[in-house]
């Protein structure tokens, strides 16, 4: 097949997904010199206004794979976990078309947190102690032999709802009970128990195009998110409630980065045979060790595809064509793009719905999102049309507010100015998105 990223001629490109991190990616790509129509399943009402929706499920490999025929779509984008862990890529391939996202094999990281321990152990990737338990007798075993507070994993797929930390042994062990008895469904099946990692945590974005080593990637802007639902790192855990980019970081960080985690996951894809053409999350605990004087990465979690809020902060600040770097990764020829860097400061600011992550209210009407975005972005997540064709909330997380500025404190202004003008009934947010930086 002929390089499409070398081509001048335009293309069409889905993007499989519906949330704000679709929505950035959507809006991103509509800039590049090779998109031709954008289309976009399912979309939601902010895509609708830069792509073609269409109502199919993303993970329905064939309904994908019959769109790209009838539409001449050349060239796929994939948002969400689920579709690749189902093998929509690997459909996607055998047809013909270009995917950036990994086949079901690479999509194992993310599709199992036991697959994941187990791959690091072998490739000497650094992470938390963790024992993989079946039964709660084995949960007992491994929360017998840690101190607190307790990190509980669901092994399999959960919206970002499968971890959890507990300062008490009984209700660590309540919680793996609840999921053996199918509180996640099949997800919680089998456990995770591991050791708590101190430190702060930070997410990296390594774009790849299979062939391993370090010509084989290129690196976006770090961010880091906030998981918790309230202020002060306070509540349950969620999808994400916001997310900056970039991060100040100690020296050598990145590097430690590179070498300890990502070499040895790209030799590990090699050795393997995964060929992983797609962006690879690591989810990484950073801890500065006093005694030596140099930062300790370890690896938290991997996930196969952007992050949500992540992604809304990283991919505005990416000063390229991101069109042709994500296709030039599914080509597998990602040298042949220029390294373009980044700049400026971004700060997103997630807007939910009132209960969440707990049971909430939908079809609420919402105020505020059109007019003057004050230079602030606002990409729709949990959104839809209502009856009279206004738009109403439909998910937990409603909306994604980012604030882009020379400085950091010039991002949180314009994104809590604007998240401010923006009303439905309930609406919560943080208020300290991006603490530790300011």
């Amino acid at each position: 097949m002929n390089s499409l990223s070398g081509n001048s001629n335009k293309i069409n490109i889905l993007i499989l997904g519906g949330g704000g991190r679709e929505h950035c990616l959507a809006e991103t790509l509509s800039r590049s010199s090779i998109a031709g129509e954008i289309h976009c399943a399912p979309g939601n009402p902010g895509i609708g206004r830069i792509a073609e929706l269409h109502n199919i499920d993303p993970c329905d490999a064939s309904a994908v794979v019959d769109l790209c025929a009838s539409r001449r779509i050349s060239f796929v984008v994939v948002g969400p976990e689920a579709p690749l862990v189902s093998g929509v890529s690997d459909a996607l391939r055998r047809s013909g078309t270009l995917v950036f996202g990994p086949g079901t094999d690479g999509a194992r990281l993310e599709g199992s947190k036991a697959f994941a321990k187990k791959f690091m152990a072998r490739h000497g990737v650094p992470t938390a102690r963790f024992d993989i338990c079946h039964d709660i007798g084995q949960c007992r075993d491994a929360l017998v032999s840690r101190k607190s507070p307790y990190v509980i994993k669901a092994d399999g797929l959960a919206s970002g709802k499968g971890v959890f930390l507990s300062d008490d042994v009984g209700e660590a062990e309540r919680i793996c009970g609840e999921l053996f008895a199918g509180s996640l469904g099949e997800a919680g099946r089998t456990i995770v128990i591991e050791d708590f990692s101190h430190g702060r945590e930070l997410t990296v974005f390594a774009l790849t195009d299979g062939g391993g080593g370090v010509k084989s990637f290129r690196l976006l802007e770090p961010s880091r998110d906030h998981k918790r639902v309230f202020d002060g790192d306070m509540g349950p855990n969620t999808g994400g409630m916001g997310a900056y980019a970039p991060v100040n970081l100690p020296a050598g960080a990145m590097g430690k980065v590179v070498h300890d985690v990502l070499l040895p996951t790209l030799e590990g894809f090699r050795s393997e045979g995964i060929d992983y053409r797609g962006v690879l999350y690591m989810g990484l605990m950073l801890d500065q060790d006093e005694r030596a004087s140099e930062t300790m990465v370890s690896v938290v979690e991997y996930n196969v595809r952007f992050g949500d809020p992540e992604t809304q902060v990283v991919l505005p600040l990416y000063a390229g064509d991101l069109g042709r770097l994500l296709l030039a990764c599914a080509e597998g020829d990602i040298g042949a793009i220029d390294d373009s860097g980044s700049s400026g400061c971004a700060l997103c600011v997630v807007l939910a719905s009132g209960g969440y992550p707990g049971e909430f209210k939908k079809d609420l009407p919402i105020s505020g999102i059109d007019g003057d975005k004050s230079g602030a972005s606002i990409y729709h997540a949990g959104t839809k049309y209502g009856p009279n064709g206004e738009v109403v909330t439909s998910g937990g997380r409603v909306l994604s507010v980012v604030g882009l500025g020379d400085s950091f404190d010039e991002a949180r202004r314009v994104a809590y100015e604007r998240a401010a003008g923006i009303k439905f009934d309930g609406v919560h947010y943080r208020k300290d998105i991006g603490w530790s930086e300011g």
